[in-house]
């Protein structure tokens, strides 16, 4: 995706919340802002363009630690990491969400948050007519310092970022107070790279390092994007949901399949003359002309239906021009084995976005020497490894 909408949760329904849309591709700052609280949410709807939000939660709210493992732990150990843990709770085990991090050898990384907590938080979401597929600890995305420590200040609000899976956040008031603490406690004098304004206290046991002055949306946004955690793990784990405008593009996409394959038939038949393997195939697009549209009862004549819903479509979505160019990299997709999961046509540029899934890295690359070869220019954004399978942002220009 090349926009994505990232949102700053508070601890209660009445606390601010603070959200900026980022564009991948131009790496830059599309909208921004604050709502009074959560139930303002709904104004962010249209920002969202039905897409996936990503949510940042606050850290006072979880509670992050290593737990270390038994030698040759599987995955019942895994399991077990909740009784493990039982002792140190205050609450039971059963009302709390622990989601699995980075592993280090033999010491894992947990973060146990209240379900109630956790599903009050993708209620408000819910309620503003927002997806999120997406929440992250908000001190996990701040940048990770491996010789120190990392602050940032949202409102009147210090988030501290201790290494990769200890961070600390509240209040500036006593923030800063704990800050001075720990800092006299340390042998060796603490770096904190310092990403605010803020005045730190005047320590010879605390190092001061100023980083470059953002937007403190925009640090948290770049970090929440590269951030490969995700707090929705087990029942909260993300359904696959499909947006209106998604399942247009999907239309389309099968029409284009459907108009594909009707081209190959008659080739097909024009080259071997085999009236078995025509009825197969004729067979087959039937099927799929079904498939793509259970609401037509009677199929009289497959290419003259299908002309009619292409119409249909060009008269509500202007996608002529995106059909063209789908046809033309019919080839590329063949060769190179990537699927197109999302589509998007920008009629004025005349520009093709996609979200494509291919097998490996190497997929995408071949799809993008075909695409230029046929004298399209392609542009490659955000790639992600998922599910055995790397999904990659392309932009297809004619």
């Amino acid at each position: 995706m090349t926009e994505q909408l990232i949102i700053r949760l508070g601890s209660s329904s009445l606390d601010p919340i603070q959200w900026l849309v980022w564009s991948a591709q131009e790496q830059d700052i599309i909208a921004s802002g604050e709502l009074p609280d959560a139930s303002h949410l709904h104004s962010l709807k249209d920002r969202a363009g039905g897409r996936p939000v990503t949510a940042l939660a606050p850290t006072s709210e979880i509670r992050m630690q290593w737990v270390s493992l038994p030698a040759k732990a599987g995955r019942k150990a895994l399991a077990a990491i909740p009784f493990m843990l039982e002792d140190e709770l205050s609450t039971d085990i059963d009302n709390q969400l622990f989601a699995l991090g980075p592993r280090q050898g033999l010491r894992q990384a947990v973060a146990i948050v209240d379900k109630r907590r956790l599903q009050e938080w993708l209620d408000w979401l819910a309620e503003g007519g927002l997806v999120c597929n997406k929440v992250l600890p908000d001190v996990l995305a701040l940048p990770l310092h491996e010789n120190g420590w990392s602050l940032l200040k949202l409102g009147n609000q210090i988030m501290l970022r201790q290494d990769e899976w200890r961070g600390m956040q509240g209040e500036q008031s006593w923030m800063l107070a704990a800050i001075e603490h720990v800092a006299k406690q340390q042998v060796s004098p603490l770096t904190l790279a310092n990403y605010s304004d803020i005045q730190l206290p005047a320590l010879p046991s605390l190092e001061e390092q100023p980083e470059q002055l953002e937007m403190p949306m925009k640090v948290l946004a770049q970090g929440a994007l590269g951030a490969t955690f995700n707090l929705l793990q087990g029942e909260f784990k993300p359904k696959k949901q499909r947006t209106q405008q998604g399942s247009k593009w999907r239309l389309v996409a099968v029409l284009a399949g459907i108009a594909l394959t009707t081209s190959l038939v008659d080739k097909a038949v024009q080259a071997n003359h085999l009236a078995n393997e025509r009825n197969n195939l004729q067979l087959q697009i039937l099927q799929e002309f079904q498939r793509a549209f259970p609401e037509v009862k009677r199929v009289v004549n497959v290419k003259s239906q299908m002309t009619q819903k292409l119409n249909e479509l060009q008269q509500g979505s202007g996608g002529v021009s995106m059909l063209v160019m789908l046809s033309q990299l019919s080839d590329a997709f063949e060769k190179s084995q990537i699927k197109p999961q999302t589509l998007k046509f920008d009629v004025k540029r005349a520009e093709l976005r996609m979200q494509a899934a291919g097998k490996n890295f190497e997929a995408l690359e071949q799809f993008r020497r075909l695409a230029e070869s046929q004298g399209f220019t392609v542009q490659q954004g955000a790639i992600n490894n998922t599910d055995n399978q790397v999904i990659g942002t392309l932009s297809i220009r004619s």
